[in-house]
């Protein structure tokens, strides 16, 4: 099971938070479905006893973001994603945010695919939303296209409280689940990277989560 550390630092505004801390953690896993070249893309971790910090690191090319109304389809766009699993036996969250900074968030109960998408998930109210705080180092919309070599950058910050709003309380004394992921499914060069291995195209596997431990 692949492992990765979330270090604890000091609580601050995302804008202030020194990710240099962290554990860097990098998405080596390529799905054979994916176009070349695949972009280089690593992501590190920390909290406080308050908050979630996550930053993606991305040396991209073939970038495009359009979407720009919340729990859109990002994933179409240029995007980069983090499920969480707080609790065993509870659901997940997929933290989905394109190059441009649009939020997509549910609380999935049941994965299992149907006709109409997931069995069952909640996409998060608008008030939890506009908790979490997202800052890209690209503009909110991205087209044409970009096609030379880009590199870019997304940070956010999520109070364990809105987690906590569907889980219950939160124990960061024993260790999450989740997996990070990349993928760009109507660019010119689609792509899916995993940072645990997926067993398929289909980042909603959480028997393929691995573990996050807190320090």
């Amino acid at each position: 099971m692949m492992r990765y550390t979330i270090k604890k630092t000091a609580e601050t505004a995302l804008e202030s938070v020194d990710f240099g801390q962290a554990e860097t953690g990098r998405l080596e896993v390529v799905r054979p479905e994916s176009s070349l070249p695949v972009p280089d893309v690593s992501f590190r971790v920390l909290h406080d006893t308050a908050n979630l910090y996550v930053r993606f690191d991305v040396k991209d090319r073939y970038l495009r973001s359009i979407q720009t109304k919340r729990h859109s389809a990002v994933c179409t766009d240029s995007c980069v994603e983090f499920f969480v699993q707080p609790k065993s036996g509870k659901g997940y969250f997929n933290i989905e945010i394109n190059a441009g900074g649009t939020l997509l968030c549910f609380y999935v109960e049941d994965p299992a695919r149907t006709p109409s998408g997931l069995a069952k998930f909640t996409p998060l109210p608008d008030d939890l939303c506009d908790r979490i705080t997202i800052r890209s180092s690209l503009p909110r919309t991205i087209d044409p296209e970009i096609t030379q070599p880009t590199a870019w950058h997304l940070s956010y910050r999520v109070p364990f409280a809105v987690l906590a709003s569907f889980t219950g309380p939160l124990d960061t004394a024993t260790p999450w689940r989740g997996n990070f992921y990349k993928c760009a499914d109507r660019t010119s060069h689609p792509h899916w990277m995993a940072w645990s291995p997926i067993t398929a195209l289909n980042f909603h596997l959480p028997a393929c989560f691995g573990e996050l431990r807190f320090e």
